[in-house]
């Protein structure tokens, strides 16, 4: 009995102290993993890369939801396409949050919120305005491609609504007439689901709520939630930074200027260096880029004009006529009606009128070199003067420079006299007489 009555004792103090020791970590075991991604750019094919690997990285560590701060003005319809297909039919739960107060979710931002498992803004945001626009070769489009395209996007709009069981008609009306809504009325007229003041704030609101995925439902865990902030590597970083259509034209426009002087100076290598590689990290920032291909090739244009005035006798013009193209290809190489895919006037300025003093000095130089007086081979010794070490007529010896040459002349010139190269014959010399004044 008594040996019992000691194991019972024993027993229970034992599970006293895996309670007592257990019990937190546990309970810190059971926590809920969210990743947060922050998103406050235009929407580019490096962007789309970012969210869609984060929202995979999150599934296969074990993350129980995904919820992306997005401020955005819009951006690529082919990269926002990517996203919406990721979210349509996610690993894990989605949760869009338009945030801080000031966000907005315009044009591709508006398709990416709606696709979203759950639809959240900020007080004091703003989602709408998402009628397509043309970009690319020609930038306009005709009344029938228009409305096809205006047509296309209309019925995408409503699908993503649709299955999310958002405000369709609302959709509609986003593209077709790009109305745009605060945050209060997104709510109430269905486009998202809830209003949170920050991500806390989101969190409580969301405890139980139950998200359809492709591999059943799921009910949202939020409470004391272990909130994990996903931050861009440096691969992404670097990438978001080449989409910046500021830095692949400053990259072009290095890159036209390292392989010009190259080529016109050869053996200097460091301008071909940085310039074949600016060169390539322009083309690849241009490939995410809402790109003219007419601006491009004005601005090829107006470097070979720079070049022909080496070689042609213009007074100028072909300097003028480059300079005139590289300001109209760079105004004309990237077309999107949003602000963070446009090239900067106070970027693009500036460097039109660096690049174009450039190549106009390189090539004021270069023709410089080639009309001045040659100091060195046979050309360069005519005008050289010198003196008559023997007398001189159907030959004879002269001394020019420090250097003794056979020599001829029309006329008898004295031995000791000042003579002045007129003329050469293989390695004979013809002078003449320096008159003395």
């Amino acid at each position: 009995m008594k040996k019992r009555i000691g194991r019972a004792v024993v027993a229970v103090l034992i599970g006293v102290l895996v309670a007592m020791g257990g019990g937190p970590a546990s309970a810190d075991a059971e926590k809920k993993v969210f990743d947060v991604i922050t998103v406050d750019s235009a929407i580019t094919p490096a962007v789309a890369d970012y969210i869609t690997k984060g929202i995979e990285r999150s599934r296969t560590e074990g993350a129980h939801g995904v919820i992306i701060l997005l401020d955005t003005p819009g951006g690529l319809d082919l990269a926002m396409r990517d996203i919406v297909k990721v979210f349509l039919t996610p690993p894990l739960p989605v949760i869009v949050f338009v945030h801080p107060s000031g966000a907005r979710a315009a044009s591709a931002g508006v398709m990416i919120t709606m696709a979203a498992s759950v639809a959240a803004m900020a007080p004091g945001t703003n989602i709408g305005a998402a009628h397509p626009v043309a970009i690319g070769i020609g930038g306009k489009m005709d009344e029938t491609m228009a409305e096809k395209v205006e047509n296309d996007a209309v019925a995408y709009a409503r699908g993503i609504a649709e299955q999310r069981m958002r405000n369709a008609d609302w959709a509609e009306q986003a593209v077709r007439e790009s109305v745009s809504v605060s945050a209060e009325e997104a709510l109430s007229l269905n486009v998202i689901d809830l209003i949170a003041s920050d991500v806390d704030d989101l969190l409580v609101q969301l405890d139980g709520t139950t998200i359809r995925l492709p591999s059943g439902d799921v009910t949202l865990e939020t409470k004391g939630a272990v909130i994990n902030r996903v931050d861009m590597g440096l691969r992404d970083r670097v990438l978001v930074v080449l989409s910046n259509p500021n830095i692949a034209y400053l990259l072009l426009m290095i890159g036209l200027a390292g392989l010009y002087f190259e080529f016109s100076n050869p053996g200097a290598i460091l301008p071909g260096v940085v310039g074949g590689i600016s060169l390539i990290l322009a083309f690849f920032a241009m490939q995410t880029l809402p790109v003219n291909y007419a601006g491009i090739a004005l601005i090829l244009f107006a470097i070979i004009l720079f070049i022909a005035e080496i070689k042609i006798v213009s007074h100028g013009m072909l300097s003028v006529a480059g300079v005139i193209s590289l300001a109209l290809g760079s105004v004309m190489l990237f077309e999107s009606s949003v602000p963070a895919l446009r090239l900067s006037l106070s970027v693009m300025i500036p460097t039109v009128l660096l690049v174009s003093l450039f190549f106009i000095v390189v090539v004021s130089l270069a023709v410089k070199a080639q009309r001045g007086k040659t100091f060195t081979g046979v050309e360069g010794m005519i005008g050289r003067e010198g003196t008559a070490l023997t007398p001189v007529h159907d030959d004879g010896k002269v001394l020019i420079k420090g250097e003794y040459w056979n020599a001829f002349s029309s006329e008898p010139i004295e031995e000791g006299v000042g003579v002045r190269v007129v003329g050469i014959r293989g390695l004979t010399l013809e002078v003449k007489k320096i008159q003395k004044k």
